[in-house]
């Protein structure tokens, strides 16, 4: 059965994680902005997590003027993944890592062998 909470707890919960996420890291992220929605988009696979943008390791002399990155954390399909609210911190933290990593260019196979997938 997922778990139920309001969306200000979950949003509180996706705050506490970039807390955890060193100072130096969160230094270095640019143009980003992190959000989030209750449902990933419609036609897409359930998402818990999406980074959408251009990763810092992929800007080059022409990148200026864009709009900001954007991390989006999934509140519904999270719940419906979760036994418990402890399992909902455990699980925004990851995503949160997750995301954040694709912004410095880290890809899915690499947060996989590294125990963030």
């Amino acid at each position: 059965m997922p778990v139920e909470m309001d969306r200000d707890r979950f949003e509180e919960l996706v705050g506490e994680a970039l807390d955890e996420v060193p100072e130096e890291l969160l230094r270095l992220m640019d143009n980003v902005v992190i959000l989030v929605e209750d449902d990933s988009p419609p036609g897409e696979p359930e998402l818990l997590g999406l980074y959408e943008g251009h990763a810092l390791t992929e800007r080059g002399w022409d990148y200026a003027g864009v709009l900001p990155d954007r991390i989006t954390i999934y509140r519904n399909p999270t719940l419906r993944v979760c036994d418990s609210e402890d399992d909902v911190v455990d699980e925004v933290a990851v995503t949160v890592v997750h995301e954040i990593a694709h912004h410095f260019g880290i890809d899915d196979a690499r947060l996989h062998d590294l125990g963030w997938g």
